[in-house]
């Protein structure tokens, strides 16, 4: 009887502390997926905004490179046209992100934020190269610039443009720990700084350099 009593014992409280164990992994189940919701939720925001925010610069600086054909303002209208498609691949992650796990991914789909980042510097890499040759082309087959003061102002447009988008990326980045989206925010930095080389060029054929606007492209 003892020995059966104990058994019925031991029965019990691993009974009781398996449903208790079994029970605190179903609240922690529910505590892991609801942040991760509502940070994907923040990220796409993001995501959003900053591209919608290049997206416009893009425009903006077409429209300008139409009526001036400076090189330099071209390299960088293809270059952010080339981040906003960057905005794909991170929508896709944070998407894919609030989704709960599921048989085939049992651990849930965080780690698609990593491919993200791939991703994102393959466009970078194509999109750069792509800039250099259309700058390269220009350098072979030049083309007189004018509307000096509207590039310069297209030029101070990116560089306030992008700055806001490393903010908004860098900031939402890390409140939600997302290293892809930090990284982006800190070449939108890089980038905004590199847009002022067309109001270098543009400065530089203002003052009898007409070399200045393909050397700022290939800067860019």
């Amino acid at each position: 009887m003892g020995t059966a009593q104990h058994t019925h014992d031991q029965y019990d409280s691993g009974h009781t502390h398996g449903h208790g164990h079994g029970h605190g992994d179903h609240e922690h189940s529910h505590g892991v997926v609801d942040p991760s919701i509502a940070s994907s939720e923040r990220g796409l925001w993001a995501v959003k905004w900053s591209g919608i925010l290049l997206l416009a610069i893009s425009v903006v600086e077409l429209a300008v490179v139409a009526m001036s054909h400076s090189t330099a303002l071209l390299a960088d209208m293809i270059h952010n046209f080339g981040d906003f498609a960057t905005v794909v691949p991170l929508w896709v992650a944070f998407a894919l992100m609030r989704r709960e796990p599921g048989r085939g991914f049992s651990f849930g789909y965080g780690r698609v934020e990593d491919l993200a980042g791939v991703l994102v510097v393959a466009v970078l890499f194509m999109n750069a190269l792509f800039a250099g040759y259309e700058t390269i082309s220009r350098i072979v087959n030049p083309q007189p610039i004018g509307h000096l003061a509207i590039v310069a102002i297209a030029s101070i447009v990116s560089f306030v443009g992008n700055e806001s988008v490393a903010i908004i990326r860098i900031k939402v980045g890390r409140e939600i720990a997302s290293a892809a989206l930090i990284a982006d925010g800190h070449h939108a930095r890089a980038d905004a700084w590199t847009a002022l080389a067309v109001l270098a060029g543009a400065t530089g054929v203002y003052l009898g350099f007409p070399i200045a606007d393909p050397i700022a492209g290939v800067v860019i």
